[in-house]
């Protein structure tokens, strides 16, 4: 990220308590890391996806901007994720309901991040197994959420989240296995 952490803590601080000249500070290196965020989470995505990377960004920005104050670093990555990942979702909903439910929106994910393989997924699908997943395990739900929608690696999501490396890792295994299967079983 831009700058240190320390310095994004502080701007967000500031920013939380009403300074509007630490979102001008902020702005470009948080608009910097969206991009970053959203270009990692598009190379994975179909070659045809109408939403673009810009696009997301933006309403992934004007999204934090008007959801209040943003704590710390770690809480940036966990709204950012879960923004993207609701962008997403929408924008599949509303592609599927201009189809009039033809057709399907779907990603493709890496096996590199944990995904179930080289088929496409139904995104609308991958999010009602999200949710099953949180009603598990929140934690293992959020790994896979900062992982995989965040594009942060095992340290990073680690550091973001407050816990161990091997915690971190551990959960990422199991949500992955548990992935897998919920979306072999719900694709039969």
């Amino acid at each position: 990220m831009a700058g240190t952490s320390g310095d994004v803590t502080g701007l967000l601080k500031r920013w939380s308590d009403g300074d509007r000249a630490a979102l001008d500070e902020l702005m470009p290196i948080v608009h910097q890391e969206l991009r970053r965020l959203a270009q990692s989470y598009f190379r994975n995505e179909r070659s045809d996806h109408t939403l673009q990377a810009t696009a997301l960004v933006n309403e992934a920005f004007l999204r934090l901007v008007q959801g209040g104050a943003i704590e710390n670093r770690g809480h940036f990555f966990a709204v950012s994720a879960r923004a993207m990942r609701q962008i997403l979702i929408d924008h599949a909903r509303q592609k599927r309901a201009a189809k009039r439910g033809g057709g399907d929106v779907a990603v493709v994910f890496d096996e590199a991040k944990g995904t179930p393989g080289p088929d496409p997924v139904d995104v609308l699908e991958l999010d009602i197994i999200l949710k099953r997943l949180a009603e598990i395990d929140p934690r293992q739900a959020e790994v896979v959420e900062i992982r995989y929608f965040a594009g942060l690696t095992l340290e990073e999501t680690a550091e973001v989240m407050g816990t161990s490396t091997a915690t971190v890792k551990r959960d990422w295994n199991l949500a992955k296995a548990w992935l897998r299967r919920e979306l072999l079983r719900d694709f039969r």
